[in-house]
């Protein structure tokens, strides 16, 4: 992995390629690299190739004068074989250099075919699993590009999204996917295929999303669909929802300061048009799932990876408390290694900003395959884990291009309490507690509005705590995901040890790791569970720890307190993450730390 454009029309395509390869950046990568059918005198059915470790940048610095084409791929890189370094990035050629590859995700038996080409005489040029499946679409003598891409993805085991140059046959580009997101971009004569719709939206909105096991083969004035057995398959383009603007910085200096801005306006889009104030719930046609079905749920189980786990885990409480059926959170990437008894009156949730995430569609197909029924809360409108689940919710939070997800949790914690509602209106929530959470929903965003006016505040606790060489997240019960997702917000950015536990967990073991150099930053909102709250920040001082509390008043305890607004219990740990996001970022930013590409990280983890 981790990002792939390519293009087949009459533009210049070098152009076009770095410029879809900018608008990738944001997903994490080591190196970058291009090639073409190259155009000219002497050149006809040959392949340039140009490649760099490092940024997108660099391999412009490398391209050379009239690298002239109209058809070609490129590639970002995040590391899975092989060190960062020229030889690894992609493309990846043949012998003979006629077969160009770019691939996100990984081969399962690349050293086994590795050496089985070995054996034959073939002399591999870097380290990754990718070069494989060069050297075997090189080596077959099919007549037909599509049955040697073919003929390489069958000896393949593991995932794959990869698009095929070939110098006998110019007029077109291959591509394939399993398990790594594909999407195709139709234009007017010309055609494009990415990883992303962000490097599409700026030439076409009509896009196609491959499934996985599909194919296609892309020609200026025509593409066409098909198995990788070879059955063709039918694919209707549809509307990319978001304007290229969306994918802009708009004047801020980094993706994430201006996504964590955006909170108000992308909870005000995950709310519109679903309240229902006569009834007090709301609407969330996307569900299939009618009142009947509800009342049978006997439990939930949410599953998710990272922030999106974060945001299960809230939901996991939103869900027992206003719709009281037991509900508990996961980590996708634990619960498809363990064998997991799948119950028929388990109503399973699938969480994932990006609709991609490898691990969590490993567990949706899993699940699916045992005959339970699987829900989506995704960001991106016909992605995988949107296409197989049974049903769900879209959270809207718009395009997220910082690596770290900051108003997609936000919103994805917001999608939870409309489905929680809405399980609770069918089952037990009265109409009093349902108006109660309603009018609560509808002031989120007015209230995110105030939170963002403690910037300033912010930025000077930040800098007062930037030094610091460890930190510990404290919350107990509703306070406890929203320390778990703080904490990693701070690893991911600034790079900065952090541990997250409950707080009622400190006496049992951390509390040896409080010290004046290892600050606490407690998350107390002011609800039952208060005084005891109160009575943790009591142990941490009498070791000399200091403390930032983040409450719904002064803290005498803490040595900073950020006052957040009050909103209904149930749904207060949604507004007390944000000033944590800014706390993240104005550290890191103290740290001169690159916010938006934190090191060895990816946005879209597609691999296992």
């Amino acid at each position: 992995m981790c990002g792939i454009v390519g293009y087949i029309g009459k533009r210049d395509v070098a152009p076009l390629l770095l410029e879809g390869l900018q608008r990738l950046e944001y997903r994490g990568y080591d190196s970058a690299g291009i090639a073409i059918h190259a155009n000219g005198p002497g050149r006809a059915g040959g392949l340039r190739t140009a490649k760099a470790k490092g940024r997108v940048r660099e391999l412009e610095e490398r391209v050379p004068a009239r690298f002239n084409g109209t058809t070609g791929i490129a590639h970002t890189r995040w590391a899975t074989h092989g060190a960062p370094s020229d030889e690894n990035a992609h493309p990846h050629q043949d012998a003979e250099g006629r077969v160009a590859v770019v691939h996100n995700g990984i081969i399962d038996n690349a050293s086994e075919l590795r050496a089985r080409l070995t054996a034959e005489g073939v002399v591999f040029t870097s380290e990754t699993d990718t070069e494989v499946l060069a050297h075997l679409i090189g080596r077959s003598t099919a007549d037909s590009l599509e049955e040697r891409v073919r003929e390489a993805l069958r000896l393949v085991e593991g995932t794959y999204g990869i698009a095929v140059l070939h110098a006998d046959f110019t007029d077109r580009i291959v591509v394939a996917r399993n398990g790594s997101p594909v999407v195709l971009g139709i234009g007017e004569h010309e055609m494009f295929v990415a990883s992303d719709v962000a490097a599409l939206v700026s030439h076409t909105r009509q896009v196609i999303t491959l499934d996985d096991g599909e194919m296609a083969t892309l020609k200026a004035d025509d593409y066409r669909t098909y198995t990788t057995e070879g059955s063709r398959t039918t694919a209707s383009p549809t509307t990319v929802e978001w304007e290229a603007e969306s994918y802009d910085m708009a004047g801020h200096d980094t993706y994430m300061h201006k996504e964590i801005t955006e909170q108000a306006d992308a909870v005000d889009r995950v709310l519109r048009g679903r309240i229902d104030d006569r009834f007090a719930t709301v609407h969330l046609g996307g569900l299939n799932l009618d009142a009947r079905e509800a009342r049978s749920v006997r439990r939930v189980k949410i599953l998710g990876c990272g922030s999106a786990y974060h945001a299960g885990l809230i939901g996991a409480q939103l869900v027992e408390e206003l719709a009281r059926i037991p509900a508990d959170a996961e980590p996708a990437s634990e619960f498809r290694y363990r064998n997991a008894v799948v119950d028929p009156d388990t109503l399973y949730i699938a969480v994932s900003q990006s609709g991609e995430t490898y691990d969590t569609l490993a567990a949706v197909q899993e699940l699916k395959r045992k005959g339970a029924r699987v829900l989506g809360v995704v960001n991106v409108v016909g992605s995988a884990i949107a296409r197989e689940t049974d049903g769900g919710v879209y959270v809207h939070a718009g395009p997220e291009i910082c690596v770290v997800s900051t108003k997609c949790f936000t919103n994805t914690a917001v999608a939870f309490a409309l489905l929680a509602l809405h399980l609770g209106r069918i089952r037990d929530l009265s109409v009093a507690d349902g108006k109660r959470i309603i009018s609560g929903l509808r002031r989120l965003p007015e209230q995110i509005g105030e939170i963002m006016k403690l910037e300033p505040e912010i930025r000077k606790v930040a800098a007062e705590y930037a030094e610091a060489k460890s930190m510990m997240f404290v919350g107990r019960v509703r306070g406890y995901p929203v320390a778990l997702e703080a904490s990693l917000k701070l690893k991911e950015i600034s790079y900065i040890h952090a541990e997250a536990y409950p707080a009622s967990e400190l006496k049992h073991g951390p509390l040896a790791l409080i010290e004046p150099a290892v600050p606490t930053v407690a998350v107390l909102p002011e609800d039952e569970l208060i005084d005891k709250n109160r009575a943790t920040l009591e142990e941490i001082k009498a070791r000399s720890g200091r403390i930032l509390a983040v409450a719904h008043g002064e803290q005498e305890q803490a040595d900073h307190t950020i006052v957040v607004p009050r909103n209904e219990v149930e749904l207060d740990p949604i507004l007390m993450g944000i000033p944590l996001q800014l706390l993240a970022y104005h550290t890191a930013l103290a740290l001169g730390r690159d916010i938006d590409k934190p090191r060895n990280l990816a946005k879209s983890v597609t691999v296992e």
